[in-house]
């Protein structure tokens, strides 16, 4: 096997791992920057975006409810647009993956292999990995660009917070959708207070302290029972590590409502909520720091809340923004 052929493709290959491994923020707080949870009949359209989480948010990764069992989404409500698959995506996305394997199928016409040129072998195939995983990037890089670009203008990052700009002492948070949030948010049926947001607010601290300390009976309370099962499996996931996760200092930074809406004798609420905290993960037996750190860092998502017969809010979701 000639090495000098390979040590070029292989330096590539780590370079492109090294890459994806530096891309992946490590963040264990709760929910563990994933999209997970119900929505009722809106549990797979997306949220109309706010000023505080100006992109759409990610679908849905883990739901007991089935699209089967959805009801169709009030008209005028913002969809992910998932159908169709990567081949549907438009424009200069769909565009640059095609050619990529028109190339490749000539190749094969001519008698050159997928991607000819490659060699012959174990080099042949890393060559054609190497080139699907440059394919992958790109597209990926050009996806996002084209996201970025298509997102809402609005105020721009850094700025004062809704929270700054009400020195009065009212939470910024209620006192923003209070005051009538961005013309995208939608209601239906569904009037939502000032008790309400601090309600959020206030569950926003309790849930993360309660999974900081693996209290599930506090959680219980606090959450749905399709939210708590996830909770509860990832503190099982943390025991058998033999590690725990410590959420401290968590403050709400900034927030908006997306929208609100009534199922039956369910109101639901989904807001944009960005937050600072410390996250950190220990070592049970050492109290050795295994991942976060002692600084505080910022995370933006969207909370679904519910509640039954006028009851009190529970979290029912969580969607990263």
């Amino acid at each position: 096997m000639d090495w000098n052929r390979l040590r070029g493709p292989m330096a590539v290959v780590a370079v492109l791992a090294a890459m994806v491994l530096l891309a992946g923020d490590v963040e264990a707080r709760v929910g563990g920057s994933k999209s997970f949870g119900s929505r009722g009949s809106r549990t797979f359209s997306a949220p109309p975006v706010t000023q505080t989480a100006p992109r759409p948010a990610s679908p849905m990764e883990r739901s007991m409810t089935q699209p089967s069992q959805q009801r169709p989404v009030a008209a005028g409500a913002q969809t992910t647009g998932q159908a169709g698959g990567f081949f549907s995506r438009p424009g200069f996305m769909g565009g640059l993956f095609a050619g990529f394997l028109g190339a490749g199928l000539l190749g094969l016409l001519f008698g050159n292999g997928l991607f000819g040129g490659l060699g012959a072998g174990f080099a042949s195939m890393l060559g054609l990995i190497l080139q699907i995983a440059l394919i992958v990037l790109v597209a990926r890089l050009v996806w996002n660009w084209l996201q970025r670009r298509n997102a809402p203008d609005y105020a721009a990052a850094g700025g004062p917070s809704l929270r700054d700009s009400n020195p009065g002492g009212e939470s910024g948070y209620a006192r923003s959708m209070a005051g009538g949030g961005p013309a995208s948010a939608m209601t239906s049926d569904v009037e939502i207070r000032e008790d309400d947001y601090n309600a959020f607010e206030r569950l926003l601290g309790e849930i993360q302290a309660a999974y900081s300390t693996e209290d599930l009976g506090k959680l219980r309370g606090l959450v749905t029972p399709e939210m708590l099962s996830y909770f509860a499996e990832q503190l099982a996931d943390n025991t058998s590590r033999g590690v725990i996760n410590q959420i401290t200092d968590v403050k709400l930074e900034q927030g908006d409502l997306a929208e609100a809406w009534r199922e039956g004798a369910a109101d639901y609420a989904t807001v944009a909520m960005r937050f600072s905290l410390i996250d950190k993960t220990i070592d049970r037996a050492s109290g050795q720091l295994v991942e976060g750190s002692d600084q505080k860092q910022e995370a933006t998502e969207l909370w679904t809340f519910m509640r039954s017969g006028g009851g009190k809010w529970i979290l029912s979701a969580i969607q990263q923004a």
